[in-house]
């Protein structure tokens, strides 16, 4: 079995590449050049091709069975994805898994949530077997915000105060890795969460706890949230999270009972909990402050 992974190396995909060496199944990883190549697990193999660049797609897919991807937030990621597959179509690809994004009614309008609804209905087209994995926001995510919780005692992300099943992204890459190597899950669309719901202030309670010392939610006021953002990520962006923010605070992003239910088919366990995320992460957090 030939598997590729397209973005083998972020946040997800390293752990999908991962995921297959432990099954004893070397993965091959498109990268845009060498320069990652000596991340990869071993027996992982990298392949050069990009997104951006369709027309090098049908040489990278010659020779593979199986294919996760993912398209990455950009303003032309639905393109990107339809490259992937057309060229999939195109060279007689077995499976395709695809990450996509939780979709709950009335999220269609953010932006790089709604991008994700054509390339998923292309899939459905394409009569190519597949699984379509559509996760809550990663608690990885925090990652983002080292420097704030321990700098400035503040946990900035303004997720708000309705809930959000934020999933590990091990759990997605558990659940990847078993549609990748099991027919079982073909044809079937997972959403994937967390198994408890978390509000903004909720969360910097569990860092607190974690921490040992107080953190306070930095709040919902999303101009004084865009306006720091503006500092770190281009404008499109900013305005593409302001709505996905602004949706989190007006309706949450919660599982349903159905949901949690299923996803547990394909992740093969009970999903981590966001404490299990910060017992491993905040040990080295604490030790890396320098008083």
């Amino acid at each position: 079995m030939n598997i590729l992974v397209i973005g083998g190396t972020g946040t997800v995909g390293s752990h999908i590449v991962s995921g297959l060496s432990q099954k004893k199944i070397n993965a091959k990883v498109m990268l845009r050049s060498n320069a990652k190549a000596a991340e990869l697990p071993a027996g992982a193999s990298p392949v050069l091709g990009d997104i951006e660049q369709p027309s090098c797609l049908t040489d990278v897919f010659a020779r593979i069975d199986n294919l996760f991807f993912l398209t990455p937030v950009s303003q032309t990621e639905t393109e990107q994805g339809l490259a992937v597959v057309d060229a999939a179509k195109k060279t007689g690809i077995k499976r395709i898994v695809y990450m996509s994004v939780a979709l709950p009614k009335g999220s269609e309008h953010i932006p790089h949530f709604g991008s994700k609804i054509p390339i998923e209905q292309a899939i459905l087209k394409s009569t190519i077997p597949f699984t379509i994995l559509r996760p809550n926001n990663f608690m990885q995510n925090d990652f983002w915000y080292k420097d704030a919780i321990l700098k400035y005692s503040v946990y900035p992300q303004p997720i708000g105060n309705k809930g959000m099943n934020r999933i590990d992204v091990r759990d997605i890459a558990d659940a990847a890795v078993n549609a990748l190597t099991s027919q079982a899950h073909e044809g079937k669309t997972y959403t994937l969460h967390g198994p408890d719901v978390h509000t903004g202030i909720g969360t910097a309670k569990i860092y607190s706890r974690y921490l040992e010392r107080p953190i306070n939610y930095g709040g919902d006021d999303l101009d004084v949230w865009s306006k720091q953002a503006l500092t770190m990520l281009p404008e499109w962006m900013v305005h593409d999270f302001r709505i996905m923010y602004e949706y989190f605070q007006q309706n949450g992003f919660t599982a349903t009972y159905q949901e949690l239910a299923e996803q547990e088919k394909v992740i093969g366990h009970l999903p981590r909990t966001f404490e299990t995320f910060l017992e491993e992460i905040t040990p080295s957090w604490k030790s890396s402050v320098t008083v």
